[in-house]
């Protein structure tokens, strides 16, 4: 392996079946790499995951980049063109489970900060590195517990790269500046069970949600801003029936989400259905999943930075958006740092015979290089 080669480093990484939260020895080769840089190296074990934090520097700012070695399951690997952790090069693409969600991303942020600091040994500041195993599962014991720990020792994150896949169609064609908040509803409607022969004796819920839902799914909820589209609310799983076709059921459940924009707060969202399931007088249940805040980097040092390294590097004007699903982004801006997801393409994360384009893989490390060379040289 040659440890300046992008995709050899790649290609060690998805050979390791870091299905999640399992690190499968991922971060233990991140930090063989590290170390002898000037890394002090420092894993967070937390119940089933398995953390690490690396930081070069005790100085500000502190650039940091951020990730996750766990992969989602591969799903029936007969359906794939190659064994999903054997990384496989073909027409110009390199396959494997992770390729693209986020293993490539990871090779070229270590790449990128080995010749960085090779170039410049005396640069501003601190580099560091945030990874979990967390990420694709229940982001409890990830990034947002190593953050804690941080926050405890006051030990702050000035800039933020997560590696997550951004790009649409060319690496670099689109930079995640923000993501919308996430918040999950569990409702359950109550009535009473009984024959549907006698319906003065029945109580349907199912009946009575139709009117919840109604107007549920006509709200508007806000307008967005220049940021953010609005609020979107979508309904994933709608469960009642006892299994007959003469039996009223006693109860509807419904799960619902909200994807929100910073002109409006769980809070208000959670107020707003509570009182439409007032207005029509149900018998309700509900519990609230707070997925993750929205944030918002807005032009600025970070931004900057990432807009004219693109421009150097692929003579792209790239796009500012905050579309998608959530990231560990959420818990990293909160503490105040510049938060920004620049990755590869992201057209086939999670799928069968998911890959990167090989080229593009290179050019995401020339512009992790840049960014670090106009924010710490």
């Amino acid at each position: 392996m040659d440890s300046n080669n992008v995709i050899d480093i790649t290609k060690l990484l998805v050979e390791k079946a870091s299905i999640t939260p399992d690190d499968a020895g991922c971060q233990a080769f991140m930090q063989s790499l590290l170390q002898p840089i000037g890394f002090n190296c420092e894993s967070m074990v937390f119940e089933d995951t398995t953390n690490l934090w690396a930081r070069k520097g005790s100085s500000g700012p502190v650039f940091c980049f951020a990730g996750h070695t766990d992969v989602v399951p591969t799903g029936p690997i007969d359906k794939w063109l190659f064994n999903p952790f054997t990384p496989t090069e073909k027409d110009g693409f390199l396959f494997g489970r992770g390729t693209a969600d986020m293993k490539a991303s990871l090779a070229a942020m270590l790449v990128a900060t080995k010749n960085f600091v090779k170039d410049y040994p005396n640069h501003k500041g601190s580099i560091a590195f945030l990874i979990t195993s967390d990420e694709e599962g229940p982001f409890i014991n990830g990034t947002t517990r190593v953050i804690d720990t941080l926050e405890k020792r006051n030990e702050k994150i000035d800039y933020c790269i997560v590696g997550e896949p951004s790009s649409t169609t060319k690496t670099g064609d689109t930079v995640k500046n923000g993501r919308r908040g996430s918040l999950t509803a569990d409702l359950t409607i109550f009535g009473k069970q009984g024959h549907v022969a006698y319906p003065h004796l029945v109580n349907n819920p199912i009946h009575a949600a139709g009117p919840v839902l109604a107007e549920l799914t006509a709200t508007h909820w806000d307008e967005g801003n220049a940021f953010f589209p609005a609020t979107s609310m979508q309904v994933s799983n709608i469960n009642a029936g006892t299994g007959a076709t003469n039996v009223v059921p006693g109860s509807i459940h419904m799960v619902f989400n909200f994807r929100y924009s910073t002109e409006v707060t769980a809070q208000e969202l959670t107020n707003r259905v509570e009182e439409i399931l007032s207005k029509h007088k149900v018998n309700y249940d509900i519990k609230w999943t707070y997925n993750g805040l929205p944030f918002l980097t807005p032009e600025g040092s970070l931004v900057e930075a990432c807009v004219e390294a693109i421009k150097d590097v692929t003579n792209i004007d790239t796009k500012l958006s905050t579309a998608g699903g959530t990231s560990d982004g959420r818990f990293i801006a909160p503490t105040g740092a510049q938060v920004v997801e620049l990755g590869p393409e992201n057209n086939t994360i999670h799928q069968i015979n998911e890959c990167v384009n090989i080229e593009n893989v290179k050019t995401l490390e020339l512009i992790y290089y840049k960014i670090l060379k106009k924010l710490l040289a």
